[in-house]
């Protein structure tokens, strides 16, 4: 950590290192761009959740400027008071969805200059945030479908580092094919019925594959509430439209439901299903509350 200098601003930089898209030669040039706005004191994580405790320990900066995967920006998210520093997330994961929903550079030194010059302008969005039994998501939350997905990509990652577009694609087509093209209801949605599986977003694009943008709930916005869609049921002969729509966000089939700017989604599983909130994965669960806080967390963009 770095001196302070009175009268300077105090910029935190907290640093997931073992993102995909992060190390100490890129680090180090964060660190010099910072280093025109004020005072930067670093902090490296360490272990999972250390992210959530060192932002709480960072509310007196002026700026908390995060360098990690869409996990560390939720961690970040997950340590802030509703009078917290403005946040700035730096791409420095595979996919980064948040910081490039919110328009940033995919590269993180570009996306750096980009947040410094929001900084030193006072360039600030205030948006709302999702929660999910508790916990808070910047931009997404699911059940059973993409939480499986996460599951199996993290364990992929696990064992050969991180999975490409083509591997993702492999693992998606391989789940579809284990249920032979068939999901049938399984969950309780107040509001929709019943579903084969759930999708919660408070921003589109809901995720990406590589430079697309995936526009599963395209009325979605960051300033609002909770769009939620649910397929009451899928077949073989129905996986292409859906698909289409995932990838479009246009002429959903008809047996998708959707609900539009919600407060609150509270839906009931007739077996524990996976649950997953910004890409990680938080296991299995018989209920899930989904909730939104409205105009709590301010962010440079």
């Amino acid at each position: 950590m770095r001196g302070i200098v009175a009268g300077m601003p105090r910029i935190a930089l907290i640093v997931n290192p073992l993102a995909t898209a992060v190390d100490e030669h890129r680090i180090a040039a964060v660190e010099r761009v910072l280093g025109r706005l004020g005072t930067v004191e670093t902090q490296l994580t360490q272990r999972r959740g250390h992210a959530t405790e060192l932002a709480r320990e960072a509310s007196d900066a002026d700026a908390i400027f995060v360098l990690s995967g869409d996990g560390g920006f939720n961690e970040v998210a997950n340590g802030l008071a509703a009078d917290a520093p403005p946040i700035a997330c730096i791409p420095g994961g595979g996919t980064s969805v948040f910081p490039r929903g919110l328009g940033l550079p995919r590269d993180p030194l570009r996306a750096t200059e980009q947040l410094a010059e929001a900084f030193e302008h006072g360039r600030t969005r205030t948006i709302s945030v999702g929660r999910v039994n508790g916990r808070r998501f910047l931009f997404n939350a699911g059940l059973l479908l993409d939480a499986e997905l996460v599951r199996r990509i993290e364990a992929r990652r696990s064992h050969d580092g991180r999975p490409g577009d083509a591997a993702f694609l492999a693992i998606l087509l391989k789940l579809i094919a284990e249920h032979r093209g068939r999901f049938d209801p399984v969950i309780d949605v107040d509001g929709l019925g019943r579903a084969a599986f759930l999708f919660v977003a408070n921003t589109d694009p809901y995720t990406f594959l590589g430079a697309r943008p995936l526009h599963i709930v395209p009325r979605a916005e960051l300033e609002g509430g909770l769009d939620a869609v649910a397929p009451e049921r899928i077949r073989p002969h129905t996986v292409p439209s859906l698909l289409r729509y995932v990838v479009t966000g246009k002429r959903p089939p008809s047996a998708v439901r959707t609900l539009h700017d919600a407060d609150r989604i509270e839906t009931r599983c007739d077996r524990p299903l996976p649950l997953q909130a910004d890409g990680e994965d938080l296991g299995d669960v018989t209920e899930a509350v989904f909730e939104v806080e409205r105009g709590v967390l301010r962010v440079l963009a």
